[in-house]
């Protein structure tokens, strides 16, 4: 078992790293979405504790999720005003308000997905709006076997404080946006605020299919086997995945030709305005 806890977390930051280097920051927030941290960890608890406590984990999880959303669209914001430095404590630190909200929370299952689904819609509809793009980010060649280093330390220390947390507070705890704020850090020290918030970006949008991997897990694991179970949750939470990218390439031209039209028809205001002051000119 800690044989796979040492290879099977790094390696999935070592992939997400090599993406982010090849093609850029917007395509790795949308696999640092994906539960490669906490989904790992929830194999682990299930097959040391049980299903009924990796259920119960997985409905912490879920609501951990909101407290990732919250913390991605107060950086997002900050980003603009503040260093990386900030934007990453302030951030942090509405994570750990919700985080210990969510705590006291215990509602059913459908009401819970339902929550998490409006608040992800809510954090979109909220994000700060930046149609230039920037450039990926260069990480130095040590950042990523540091991101590999912090991702293992975290599953190790869940895992294997989870009896003494119980299955909520681990779940809550699970999906910590620890590998979203190194790779959101490293774009915004070395090439500012848009590459952070693209990344940041994707988290949200991976969101979608993270929630569903979990509602799956929560809803099946005392029915089915463990391997059934996750491998069902996985199949579903990579259709999610797909259907929510397409969504979003099929909305980008929209969204694109309506900047273009606003833009054409800031310019043709400007000119319109100039054409009368030189015509002022004239008169006088």
């Amino acid at each position: 078992m800690l044989v796979f806890k040492l290879l099977l977390t790094p390696l999935f930051i070592g992939l997400i790293g090599l993406a982010d280097r090849r093609w850029g920051a917007t395509v790795a927030g949308w696999l640092v979405g994906l539960p490669l941290t906490s989904a790992p960890v929830s194999i682990f608890i299930a097959l040391a504790l049980g299903a009924t406590f990796a259920s119960q984990m997985a409905l912490g999880i879920l609501l951990g999720l909101i407290s990732q959303a919250v913390f991605c669209l107060t950086y997002a914001w900050l980003s603009f005003r503040v260093n990386w430095l900030f934007s990453w404590l302030i951030g942090w630190g509405m994570l750990g308000a919700s985080t210990f909200a969510f705590e006291q929370v215990s509602v059913p299952l459908p009401l819970l997905f339902l929550g998490v689904i409006s608040s992800f819609v809510l954090v979109l509809v909220l994000w700060p709006r930046s149609h230039k793009q920037g450039a990926a980010p260069k990480a130095p060649a040590w950042a990523l076997l540091g991101r590999m280093a912090i991702a293992t330390g975290l599953v190790l220390v869940l895992t294997s404080s989870a009896s003494l947390l119980g299955p909520h507070l681990s779940g809550l705890l699970s999906p910590l946006p620890i590998f979203a704020t190194v790779f959101a850090v490293f774009a915004h020290k070395l090439q500012g605020g848009r590459p952070a918030r693209h990344i940041l970006h994707g988290v949200v949008l991976s969101s979608f299919a993270s929630a569903v991997f979990f509602l799956f897990v929560a809803e099946m694991i005392q029915r089915w086997s463990i391997l059934a179970t996750f491998g069902g949750a996985t199949l579903l939470a990579l259709l999610t995945q797909g259907a929510v990218l397409w969504l979003v390439r099929r909305r980008s031209p929209r969204v694109q030709r309506t900047a273009n039209q606003q833009a054409d028809t800031r310019v043709v205001t400007a000119n319109q305005q100039a054409d009368t002051c030189v015509v002022e000119e004239r008169l006088s």
